[in-house]
């Protein structure tokens, strides 16, 4: 199924989960002062839908501590702010696709500076990676990936162990895009 099928199938925590991995790694290299975790309550909302509206203020608030934050970090933050406090609906689905799409456009970023890039993002979530660099290949293969785990557990199932692959396959995405920014600062710095 493509990235696009895998969203509109999701539920609730699927939908929670898979969005707050998209931004968990979008998140650039802590600062030494900063929370090294800003998102961390936000994983615990994707456990626990009554606590979801308490962990989304808390991720806000751990996200607003950053200080300077560069233009991938004021881009989650409005993405949590357009998150919606009740863990259901369309508005879910609808945060979660555009947690989806930051992702891939933050990739793609360090990919390659190409023109047509809202088409390429556009193409890989609809299946089609022909073009895209190796990033963003591999974030919407990751995408993809976490949506199918999500979908495996259910939104009734335990939730412990299942989160806790989604987030280990997010941090290894995570250090991916981090070591690919990395690169391209040195070499242009």
């Amino acid at each position: 199924m493509s990235l696009l099928e895998l969203i509109a199938a999701a539920d609730a925590r699927g939908l929670a989960a898979s969005g707050t991995a998209c931004l968990d790694r979008c998140l650039p290299q802590p600062a030494e002062a900063a929370d090294p975790d800003p998102l961390r309550p936000l994983w615990a909302g994707c456990a626990d839908p009554q606590g979801w509206p308490d962990r989304l203020a808390e991720a806000r608030t751990a996200l607003d501590a950053l200080p300077g934050p560069p233009e991938s970090v004021r881009r989650i933050a409005k993405l949590l702010g357009d998150a919606p406090a009740d863990r259901s609906g369309e508005a879910l689905r609808t945060w979660a696709d555009a947690c989806s799409v930051l992702a891939l456009d933050l990739h793609r970023g360090h990919d390659t500076a190409r023109a047509d890039a809202t088409e390429l993002v556009a193409r890989c979530r609809a299946g089609d990676q022909d073009g895209a660099g190796p990033l963003l290949s591999g974030e919407a293969a990751r995408q993809v990936r976490i949506l199918e785990m999500l979908a495996e557990i259910g939104d009734g199932a335990p939730t412990g162990a299942g989160l806790r692959q989604v987030m280990d396959v997010s941090t290894e995405g995570q250090r991916v895009l981090r070591a690919a920014a990395s690169r391209r600062a040195r070499v242009r710095g």
